[in-house]
């Protein structure tokens, strides 16, 4: 409903019951549909940002909503001492889509991160007998906000308050297999590597990187995790980035984009790691709920069905291409990078006001680091829905040289 302008003023100026851990936007979003949404003034916005890359198929997709629908009327939650049909269909759709074996259920990015963990620490003492615990992660890398995910995420700013943290991590240089070898230990348990680092600004890992790295955790006998929390589920023009290196890791960890907006997390594994996670390792009160994961396959469903991961293939290029040709004017574009739909363009100042004035040209991005906006949009967007993100953008660049100038 549209509110008046008086009720606008008394909504925004109302005390908040929320502690204040988001600095929100001044937008309240009320509505959408496919590559739209709408707030409660009425204002239609392109979206770029997908929910944080988690509405891949665009806002209330039809195969999904019928599918939440159906299941409203039925039962939404049993607990996991019962069977849950669609958590097991949803479990072998994944394993038949992946080189995992085996899923375990939960309800966010964090906490499959959590699990990972937990997983390989347990697999090394309990099934191997050994006293290895140590995880090697990144630096710059993203994780979570839990204690054990904020510990391995490579960013001392997600740390600030919260010391001491729980041991057992340390960080090694993205793309630099001596430094990961420098790391190793006899208590080394795993490793875990984001493919894409999002949060942080969109870098790539080299594929050499890549290959070294999965070859020397076979070697060492060393776990080797993927987080795909936001590369999974098509955002990169594959089902998940470990596709395009051509490994197969022994964890993946998923979230965002699988149940398109409703909670959900997993943490997949290979076979090996069954007695790892036995009767009584670990648990998830609403982990894998019928409503969750009838979003889930039916998410997984529109997404084969309707070929949107080649989509976002052919999407993420034209969307690359458009931005170096029509962005390279411009001297404060310093790099343009990333992988299928998940895009990142670093400037050489800081990004918050550029992305504010976005925001008001109905635009809507979203930084990664400081330096960086990032570019990720419904794996349904079309070439002119880019044409028209990409003009936004070079107006508002062209107004913002137009001042400093």
């Amino acid at each position: 409903m549209r509110r008046s302008v008086s009720e606008r003023v008394v909504f925004t100026l109302k005390k908040s019951y929320l502690f204040p851990t988001y600095n929100k936007f001044p937008i309240t979003l009320v509505k959408g549909s496919k590559t739209t949404l709408w707030d409660d003034e009425g204002k239609s916005y392109l979206d770029c940002m997908s929910g944080l890359a988690v509405c891949n198929l665009g806002h209330v997709p039809d195969r999904v909503k019928l599918r939440i629908q159906e299941q409203l009327e039925q039962v939404w939650h049993v607990s996991n001492l019962f069977h849950i049909k669609a958590q097991e269909d949803l479990a072998e759709k994944l394993v038949t889509i992946s080189c995992a074996d085996l899923v375990f259920f939960c309800n966010s990015g964090a906490e499959a991160n959590e699990a990972a963990f937990k997983c390989a620490r347990r697999y090394h003492q309990r099934v191997h007998g050994n006293e290895r615990y140590e995880i090697i992660t990144f630096e710059q890398s993203f994780h979570g906000r839990t204690l054990a995910t904020l510990t391995a995420t490579g960013q001392e700013k997600v740390k600030d308050g919260y010391y001491p943290l729980p041991k057992g991590f340390l960080y090694a240089r993205y793309n630099d297999i001596q430094s990961v070898r420098s790391k190793i230990t006899g208590k080394t348990a795993a490793i875990m590597l984001e493919l894409v680092q999002g949060e942080s600004g969109v870098h790539l890992s080299e594929p050499e990187f890549v290959q070294e790295l999965a070859k020397l955790c076979k070697d060492k006998g060393i776990l080797l995790i993927v987080d795909e929390v936001q590369t999974g589920i098509g955002r990169t023009g594959s089902m998940f980035a470990y596709e395009h290196y051509g490994i197969e890791p022994d964890i993946i960890t998923l979230a965002k984009g699988l149940a398109s907006g409703l909670p959900i997390g997993a943490m997949m594994g290979k076979e090996k790691l069954r007695e790892a996670f036995s009767e009584g390792s670990h648990a998830s009160t609403f982990g894998g709920s019928p409503l969750s994961t009838v979003a889930g396959l039916a998410t997984i469903e529109t997404l084969m069905e309707h070929g949107l991961i080649e989509r976002a293939k052919k999407a993420g290029a034209y969307a690359q291409d458009k931005l170096e040709n029509e962005l390279k004017q411009f001297p404060i574009i310093r790099a343009i990078r990333g992988l299928g739909l998940l895009i990142g363009i670093e400037i050489t100042e800081p990004v918050t006001p550029i992305i504010q004035k976005l925001h008001q040209n109905r635009l809507l991005v979203l930084s990664g680091g400081t330096h960086v906006i990032r570019f990720m949009p419904s794996l349904y967007i079309t070439n002119d829905e880019i044409d028209q993100a990409v003009l936004i953008l070079s107006n508002v660049l062209r107004e913002l040289e137009g001042i400093t100038n």
